[in-house]
Order: C-alpha cells, then sequence, then structure tokens
C-alpha cells in the first residue's frame, strides 16, 4: 500500500447509525463550520463523542471533504451532495440499499481516513481471519507506516470494522447504544464463524448491488488509474481499489456485469475476449453523474407505483 497519510482513529469506537450521515452531510451545507459550533450537539441531536464520530464517518465515506483554504470547515463532495442534498437528494434516508454499496466502495477505498477499513477489503490476503490474525496484520501495517499508534486503538479500529459490517453479533458488548447495527451490515460482506471466533468475507455475486453502482466503481477505479483506457480482467477482479475486490465478486459475478456494462453505456464501455485474453476497453468517456441519475429516478417512480 502506498499512501502518505493515514488514520486508525476518529470514530470514537463508534459504528455509524442509519440517520448520522444525513445528519452530518446536510449539516455541512447549512453550516460548513457546525462541528466548530459550541451547539453543534443539539443540532445534531447526539453526544460531543458522537459529534466528532459523525465528522468522522463523513470523511470517511468522502461525503464531505474539508478544503485547504478553509480549515475546520467542511462541504459536501459532489457525491454527497447528490445522494443527499441536489433536488431533495437521490436517497437522503438510505432506503436504496444500492446507496450502502456506494457508501462501502468510497469507505473502503479511502485508506487515508479508513486505513484499517481499506486494508481488510483490497490488500487482506485471506478471505477468513480472527480478531487477532486481523490485529497482527494491521499493527504490522502500522509498523512500516511509522504510525504512533497505541496496541488499544488498533484493537479497537479492527472491533469497529467487524462491528460496521457484521453488526451487533459480532462484538460483545454490555451497552446497549453500542449494539445498534451499522447499515453496512445489512449489505452481509462479511459473516461470523461463531464455532471457530473467526470471521469471514463473503464471496460471490451481490444481488443487492445495482450494475450503476458498480460503473461508478470501474469509473473510479480508471481514474484513480490517471485515465487508462483498457484494463485486465484480473485487475479488475484482483487489484486493490478495485471493483471486483471491494465488492467480493467471484470471478463469473465479475464477468456478468462487465458483459451487461456494454448495454448501460450503450457501448462505450466493453469486455473484450481474444484467444481467451479478457479486457475491458473504454471506448469512450461516459456521464457517470447521469448513469447513477437514471438509476434512482428509475427507482423512486418503481417504488412510488408499487405504494399505489
Amino acid at each position: 500500500m502506498d499512501i502518505s497519510s493515514f488514520r486508525f482513529s476518529g470514530h470514537e469506537s463508534f459504528v455509524f447509525r442509519h440517520t448520522w450521515l444525513t445528519k452530518g452531510v446536510t449539516a455541512c451545507a447549512n453550516d460548513p463550520a457546525i462541528f466548530r459550533r459550541p451547539d453543534a450537539l443539539v443540532v445534531l441531536g447526539v453526544g460531543k463523542n458522537m459529534v466528532d464520530s459523525i465528522r468522522y464517518w463523513c470523511l470517511a465515506t468522502q461525503l464531505i471533504e474539508e478544503r485547504p483554504e478553509e480549515r475546520y470547515s467542511y462541504h459536501p463532495t459532489w457525491i454527497g451532495e447528490a445522494v443527499f442534498i441536489r433536488n431533495g437528494g437521490w436517497d437522503p434516508y438510505l432506503e436504496d440499499e444500492g446507496t450502502l454499496w456506494l457508501i462501502h466502495w468510497l469507505l473502503a477505498t479511502n485508506p487515508v481516513f479508513a486505513t484499517t477499513i481499506y486494508f481488510a477489503f483490497n490488500e487482506l490476503a485471506r478471505l477468513e481471519f480472527s480478531r487477532s490474525t486481523l490485529y497482527e496484520a494491521i499493527s504490522r501495517l502500522a509498523n512500516k507506516l511509522q504510525a504512533r499508534v497505541t496496541p488499544n486503538t488498533l484493537r479497537r479500529d479492527v472491533t469497529v470494522l467487524i462491528h460496521s459490517y457484521v453488526g451487533g453479533r459480532g462484538v460483545h458488548t454490555s451497552s446497549v447504544e453500542d449494539s445498534l447495527d451499522c447499515p453496512l451490515a445489512n449489505l452481509k460482506l462479511l459473516y461470523e464463524e461463531p464455532l471457530r471466533q473467526t470471521y469471514a468475507f463473503a464471496r460471490g455475486p451481490k444481488d443487492t448491488l445495482p450494475d450503476a453502482v458498480f460503473l461508478y466503481a470501474l469509473w473510479a477505479y480508471a481514474k484513480r488509474q490517471g485515465g487508462r483506457k483498457s484494463f485486465t480482467f484480473d485487475e479488475l477482479a484482483y487489484f486493490p481499489f478495485s471493483p471486483g475486490r471491494v465488492f467480493k465478486l467471484d470471478e463469473t459475478a465479475l464477468a456478468e456485469r462487465l458483459e451487461r456494462m456494454g448495454l448501460l453505456t450503450q457501448g462505450a464501455w466493453q469486455l473484450t475476449e481474444t484467444a481467451g485474453y479478457r479486457q475491458v476497453i473504454l471506448r469512450q468517456d461516459v456521464n457517470i453523474f447521469q448513469i447513477l441519475d437514471d438509476y434512482y429516478r428509475r427507482h423512486t417512480r418503481e417504488d412510488a407505483h408499487a405504494r399505489g
């Protein structure tokens, strides 16, 4: 992992709750200095440590950003504004599971703020791990990065990762408040093996992952690679930051997604195969905002129709 900055704390040992991202992003849109205000507790309706945690999670999920020219002032990113603010937002209350997949992608590809979560989904060599083996791997990473961090801080970060994706079942706590599940647990990307006291990633097809969100992930990966126009199938399946790695898609599921990609982009992006060599060709630019906007507009209409 080649990163210039990293973080193993900031969440105050809380996972984000169902309303936290909505509160944080909308509050920043109304007042970029909200997290500096003494009445932030009242505005956000949470305790002091939770205010700090909301700020952390909004930054870790790349829904808000601190602009260099305005220190301690936070503004929604374009994706944060689209999900929560503009024209009422695509899905301000996280009712569409596709939004959770989008948030997972944004979180798991942010090594600067969510280093442990990034490492687990992108760099960890095994699909199954225990708390102790993950802690040991994160400790080695912290040493490599020359991070000044205590063992207890790393253990708490490992616990927050497990609690975020497994839910309260995966965290032994006596606090009712701490047992409230993170919405990402609904994705079932990580599950507990109680008898072996281990956790395992669920690799395979992800039926609730929208093709539009998968396409956004591919667009973001290409952007991270400097705008390259071709990618091997294996790269998109196994490399860090790749859709296959972050979403834990197996090769069959990834191939199916890439085959449908041509229809969604009207042929601008295609999966090709020559003599058994598969690669994705980005022939033309696509309007990723429009693709996501179309997805949410379609689902809004479908939901309205279903309600009556």
